[in-house]
């Protein structure tokens, strides 16, 4: 007994005509007698009744008909459920970010896009915040978590995620909990090397006509704030980075009302935002 077997069956039960079952389900009216008589052998039992006129189901035909309908029914089903899960979307998205948005972002991503689409591979790749548009542009990762400037490119597409502030942090030994309290003709700033906070802070520092002395420029907020721990100086870096850095303890944060804030989006090539993987992940974020 085969599914083809069953559907001739149901159908002919249904018309009660061999021709017109022969011509509905595409086999010759021979091709049909010989599969309802396997059939009947199968089950060694009549199932039809049939003379020059007419056709009729016996008892036996009657449950069989019953029994073809459900089958077909739960074989459908199942080919409807085979069918959905291999139209889940699967393959390799490879994703960057810091170390500190993998902290703090990420994961809240990362959980919702795996319960959607479990048979995504996801790649990550952590590192500077400044180089994660060099990465996009370069093909090296496919989607990144980046600060969105007002000089971003316009060949790569954002959506936006979040805006975190940008404080002062100062070590605690200083004992320096406010701005007023800041000596810039003794104390040092440890500056953003590269990236969207070294125009920021360049920025807020000339609006307040301030020209500190610079102990060093550090690329990464992370190693900015290590070396403010250490009493190297004063840095400013996005708070989110102290909240999740080992050395929180050791610096005091001083908040700046007026500074711009940082605006983090999920990024790609423009080109690539309709792809099913990025897209998907744009979706969920």
């Amino acid at each position: 007994m085969d599914i083809r077997s069953l559907q001739l069956f149901h159908h002919l039960a249904s018309s009660l005509h061999f021709g017109k079952t022969a011509e509905a389900m595409y086999v010759s009216p021979s091709t049909l007698s010989r599969a309802i008589q396997r059939l009947e052998q199968e089950c060694d039992t009549i199932l039809l009744v049939r003379d020059n006129r007419s056709v009729n189901l016996t008892a036996a035909g009657e449950k069989m008909r019953d029994f073809a309908a459900d089958t077909l029914m739960h074989w459908s089903q199942l080919k409807a459920d085979f069918s959905k899960n291999n139209q889940q979307l699967s393959g390799q998205l490879k994703l960057f970010c810091s170390v500190t948005a993998s902290y703090s972002h990420l994961p809240t991503i990362l959980d919702k896009f795996r319960a959607r689409y479990p048979q995504v591979e996801i790649q990550l790749t952590t590192g500077d915040p400044n180089s994660a548009i060099d990465k996009i542009v370069n093909k090296q990762v496919d989607i990144a978590i980046a600060v969105v400037s007002p000089d971003f490119p316009a060949h790569v597409h954002h959506q936006h995620l979040d805006s975190r502030p940008l404080v002062m942090i100062c070590p605690a030994v200083t004992k320096i909990t406010r701005l007023e309290q800041v000596d810039w003709r003794k104390i040092s700033m440890i500056l953003p090397e590269s990236g969207p906070s070294k125009r920021i802070v360049h920025h807020w520092l000339t609006e307040h006509g301030i020209r500190p002395k610079v102990y060093a420029n550090v690329a990464g907020h992370e190693a900015i704030v290590s070396m403010v721990a250490l009493g190297c100086g004063l840095g400013i870096v996005p708070k989110v980075v102290v909240d999740n850095s080992v050395a929180r303890d050791k610096v005091n944060c001083i908040p700046l009302t007026d500074i711009e804030s940082f605006q983090l989006g999920l990024c790609c090539l423009t080109e690539r935002a309709q792809e099913p993987l990025i897209k998907s992940m744009l979706n969920v974020s």
